[in-house]
């Protein structure tokens, strides 16, 4: 049996069309992509405002919204925010780390995201012993996104040193795997058992996919790097996100962090590059030459004061521009989106950096290319995912067409659809309900008190 949305408005083929009607089978995935119908059919959700693909989170770390808030009360650098990050993956376990991923995930569904890339290295028990459950973990994530409906690649991250040269401390020893063939033992036999647990369908159905990440140039030794080039499907990186990270790069290796990728084999169209905030003219034509895709998180560099990376530099180049949310200072999608754009005004000191269209993007297609995920367009074949925007609320009353990208927030998403099946109607979890009794309980199940 198949189900059927007709949308006032929608994002097609890159451009605005009117009275869309969206069919798709009972699997989720989209058989009929109609325009100009006027009518909607008897047998149809009606889906006013403006209807967008889902929104691609392309770089999440999902126990980090835990932080939000509470990280402001005397400043701090990035490094002073790490220790608090630390203390809250102390406390985590396959049991509660599902129970705050779950209220995560669903505020992502409420904020415009349909898909998310998890950025995923809390591997094993405190000391660094596994788990007797191998992948409890990973397996606590994926049963989290699939219980709130959210798509998820699950990025696997390889960590294995603290810094360059420098072991791991007792704070990250749960993230590390000894050695970078114990990774890449690991990462496959998760694979494995993700392919019988989760297994991929067509493309509504399927909601677990597994990919890799190298954590950063301090993480994984230049040596280890060509290993990646082995792996098949998406590769992520935070590259680049700290002067520092350069500045020890330089000294251990004698050039930037985005070369010492280049030499390993490691840039190519499957990489995803988060951050690239403080990058050389060299970096920014390889990773476009690549093409590489690029994952900016604008409310994440803007909180830890990184700084403002070359989103249209890069563009310009032949780098594909996705959107990530990383530690979740907002859950937001298009406030993500309108802070890159806004980046870009201050630092260059012009308006229009990246058009609407582009914004859409950005937040739709090119997290579908750094996931790898049959998402980001309302076209046959993909999955049925979708958000509906108000048109008529305070904030976008009188916006014309797809400018409504700059002036739109999450409380203007209606609903929320993926595989189909509406998720978050309204704000509220149509299965798991009021998604701020969702945290009540993850704060609780971590022994923190509010």
């Amino acid at each position: 049996m198949s189900t059927r949305f007709w949308c006032e408005t929608a994002w097609v083929d890159g451009e605005l069309a009117t009275g869309v009607l969206l069919t798709a089978d009972e699997a989720g995935t989209l058989t009929s992509v109609e325009t100009g119908i006027d009518t909607p059919p008897t047998i149809a959700e009606v889906v006013p405002g403006f209807t967008l693909p889902g929104g691609v989170n392309a770089h999440s770390h999902a126990f980090h919204r835990i932080l939000r808030g509470r990280t402001h009360g005397d400043g701090g650098t990035f490094w002073t925010w790490r220790d608090v990050m630390y203390s809250v993956a102390a406390k985590l376990s396959p049991e509660n780390y599902e129970t705050v991923a779950r209220a995560v995930f669903a505020e992502m569904l409420a904020g415009g995201y349909t898909s998310v890339g998890e950025f995923h290295y809390v591997h094993h028990t405190p000391d660094g012993t596994p788990y007797a459950n191998p992948h409890a973990m990973e397996r606590a994530l994926a049963r989290a996104a699939t219980s709130a409906g959210l798509r998820i690649r699950l990025l696997d991250t390889c960590y294995l040193t603290g810094g360059i040269d420098t072991d791991l401390s007792e704070e990250q020893a749960r993230f590390g795997d000894g050695g970078i063939d114990s990774y890449m033992d690991r990462h496959a036999d998760l694979s494995q058992s993700f392919d019988t647990e989760f297994p991929v369908g067509s493309p509504g159905e399927s909601f677990v996919y597994v990919g890799s990440a190298i954590h950063s140039i301090r993480a994984v030794p230049a040596a280890n790097l060509p290993r990646f080039a082995e792996l098949e499907g998406p590769v992520h990186v935070h590259l680049s996100e700290q002067p520092a990270e350069n500045d020890a790069c330089q000294a251990a290796y004698g050039t930037t962090p985005t070369q010492v990728l280049d030499r390993s084999g490691v840039v190519a169209s499957n990489l995803s590059a988060v951050h690239a905030t403080h990058l050389s003219d060299d970096d920014i034509a390889t990773l476009g030459r690549a093409p590489a895709t690029i994952v900016m998180c604008p409310c994440t560099e803007a909180d830890l004061a990184d700084g403002i990376g070359p989103a249209r530099e890069l563009a310009d180049a032949g780098a594909t521009i996705s959107i990530g949310s990383d530690q979740h200072v907002v859950l937001d999608a298009l406030r993500e989106t309108q802070g890159m754009e806004a980046g870009e005004r201050l630092r260059s000191g012009q308006r229009g950096r990246f058009s609407p269209a582009e914004l859409i993007t950005s937040l739709t297609t090119g997290g579908a290319r750094s996931l790898d995920l049959p998402v980001g367009e309302l076209a046959v074949g993909k999955a049925c995912d979708f958000i509906a925007v108000r048109t008529d609320s305070m904030r976008t009353f009188g916006a014309v067409g797809e400018q409504i990208i700059l002036s739109a927030t999450s409380a203007d998403v209606t609903m929320t659809v993926s595989g189909a099946h509406v998720r978050v109607r309204d704000g509220v979890h149509t299965e798991l309900g009021e998604i701020s009794k969702l945290y009540r309980a993850a704060f609780a199940a971590l022994g923190m008190e509010v």
